[in-house]
């Protein structure tokens, strides 16, 4: 009984802000109307005002999203598509006017329903039968408005996703096209990888082993032993950079400690080999999946390289969270700012996220702070 009471209290509040919500949704239906009618022969003019009416009728459709999570448990995906947010916002003003009669309705049932209680002190009661029966006719039009309460939140659920959920044929064209998206976007990622590895050996390694070979090459040829000796502790010394080149490069196609120890001890690791402060903030309760621990540590290496190599930052902090089946790594910096969410790093760490289904967002303004936030999926 108390359950029942508490999901009425909801839906009746949820019902009254849809009611105000309804308000501003016909005023701005109208005034879509009256905007687009001077236009609507017009192509580009009604591309023109088509852009800003899209905009307003997300906002509204996103905020009815919420409403109905929160008051009428009604879970619904994001808005992908403009015009659907439109039409939502056009045909649930009736409905949310509808709900404000119903609300009007208990009202006025629990006032006449409790008649009975304060009579007496309003006027002089010449007939006792009146109230009673004005008192019983209060319980049945609130037991009827009651239940029109839960018909109206039923309402609210089928509309909504009537018109925001997309339909099964809908979304699965919508789905091959992301996965066909996000297929190139891996090929385009992995030849990437390969040209910068291949630049790493080529720039790094190889030219440690030339330089190794031409140390050796002198010192065989050298009759003077000071001048070999000499030759070959400069050669060893060149072996001994080749080797931490050759681990580096390692280190960055894949580290082992991530499938040794876990993502926490790999973060770890990062903030142990940067030359800045970088604090680590590790809330998951259990390891993520290797798909997605793997890109979360890519997001932060990146992110925590081109933090310290061009924003000059001091200090970093990394956090790493998980809610409501996504993980979250946050990096935020100290730095300059002004970073390039289309360059190179950024746009391939975007592909590896959005190869998972993830998002990446950079908020970069110019003199700092950076924050590189990556939302993963981890089921």
């Amino acid at each position: 009984m108390r359950n029942m009471a508490r999901r009425g209290m909801r839906c009746a509040v949820g019902l009254i802000l849809g009611s105000a919500a309804a308000v501003v949704e016909l005023a701005f239906t109208l005034l879509a109307g009256l905007a687009l009618l001077p236009v609507v022969a017009w192509p580009n003019g009604r591309r023109a005002i088509l852009r800003p009416l899209y905009a307003g009728a997300r906002r509204l459709a996103e905020w009815e999203r919420a409403r109905l999570r929160i008051w009428l448990s009604v879970r619904l995906p994001p808005v992908h598509e403009d015009a659907r947010a439109l039409r939502y916002v056009a045909c649930r003003s009736p409905l949310g006017l509808l709900g404000a009669v119903v609300i009007l309705a208990v009202a006025v049932g629990f006032a006449y329903s409790t008649l009975w209680m304060y009579a007496w002190l309003l006027t002089d009661v010449r007939h006792p039968g009146s109230i009673v029966a004005s008192s019983l006719a209060g319980m049945f039009l609130l037991f009827l408005a009651a239940q029109g309460v839960y018909g109206v939140a039923k309402l609210e659920g089928k509309l909504a996703r009537r018109l925001l959920v997309p339909r099964h044929e809908e979304d699965l064209e919508r789905r091959i096209a992301e996965l066909s998206a996000s297929r190139a976007a891996v090929v385009d990622a992995v030849h990437d990888e390969r040209r910068r590895i291949e630049r790493d050996l080529h720039d790094g390694v190889q030219q440690r082993l030339v330089a190794l070979g031409m140390l050796l090459g002198r010192a065989r040829r050298s009759e003077d032993p000071d001048r070999a000796d000499r030759l070959l502790r400069q050669a060893h010394e060149e072996s001994r950079r080749a080797l931490d080149d050759l681990r580096e490069v390692a280190w960055r196609i894949y580290p082992t400690t991530l499938d040794e120890a876990g993502l926490r001890a790999a973060l770890e690791t990062v903030a142990e080999r940067a030359s800045v402060p970088v604090r680590v903030r590790y809330d998951l309760a259990e390891e993520p999946e290797r798909a997605v621990a793997t890109v979360a540590y890519f997001v932060v290496c990146e992110a925590v390289t081109n933090a310290v190599k061009h924003a000059g930052a001091s200090r970093i902090l990394v956090g790493v969270g998980a809610e409501e089946g996504m993980v979250y790594v946050c990096v935020e910096d100290d730095g300059r700012g002004g970073a390039n969410a289309s360059g190179s790093g950024l746009f391939g760490l975007a592909r590896r996220v959005n190869a998972l289904d993830g998002c990446l967002k950079v908020v970069s303004p110019v003199g700092g702070p950076t924050r590189v936030t990556a939302e993963l999926p981890c089921a």
